[in-house]
């Protein structure tokens, strides 16, 4: 069920900004359970009405994590050239390109693919976790802040995307053999999408002020 802001007042209530088109509204708090409530002049999606989206929260993260581990730690990808197969790991990946003098590359690699999003799934259940029994995690704000600066670097889907045109260019070469690991990221893109689509900010903030 959509529920539509109700235009800022002068004098009336705690005001808040469309994130879309910068209208000020009233902030409402008696919105049923399950509802969307949308801004009357753009219609961006402004709240969602908490229903029981913390465990939900909290169960695609727990997985967006395993599928990460696994993917982290298992073969992306193998080469069966002639008999010689070659297999490597995201993190192989990234040591290869350090040792071949490409310390750059390396880097950006394994901070985008590996460190930020370690941060992002951690932080989130950090948080999540504890509030989902009632209870405040310490340092909220700073590991709140944390993963909002460390989701934009987050860019494992444009590394695999690579590895896929890699793949097909390398085919005619050699046999090419799919590891769990690019399994487990494939797995890892549908989790991480469901998961932007179910984070609500402000449900958040709202079960940390109601816990004890």
């Amino acid at each position: 069920m959509d529920v539509s802001a109700s235009p800022a007042m002068p004098s009336h209530g705690t005001l808040s900004a469309c994130h879309e088109c910068d209208l000020l509204l009233v902030e409402q708090t008696d919105i049923p359970p399950g509802a969307k409530l949308r801004c009357p002049r753009c219609n961006a999606l402004l709240y969602r009405a908490d229903d029981g989206s913390l465990e939900r929260i909290l169960a695609l993260a727990l997985a967006a994590l395993i599928l990460f581990l696994i993917g982290n730690l298992s073969p992306m990808v193998g080469l069966d050239i002639k008999g010689h197969r070659v297999e490597t790991t995201l993190i192989g990946a990234a040591q290869h390109l350090w040792n071949t003098d490409m310390e750059i590359v390396a880097c950006l690699v394994g901070a985008t693919t590996i460190v930020m999003p370690a941060v992002q799934l951690s932080a989130l259940v950090w948080m999540v976790f504890p509030l989902c029994r009632g209870i405040r995690p310490p340092g909220f704000a700073l590991i709140f802040r944390v993963m909002k600066m460390a989701y934009p670097w987050g860019m494992v889907e444009v590394f695999l995307l690579g590895v896929l045109v890699s793949l097909v260019k390398l085919e005619h070469l050699a046999d090419v053999l799919p590891g769990p690991g690019i399994w487990a990221f494939g797995a890892l893109m549908l989790v991480v999408t469901e998961l932007a689509a179910t984070i609500d900010p402000r449900v958040l903030w709202e079960s940390w002020e109601q816990a004890e």
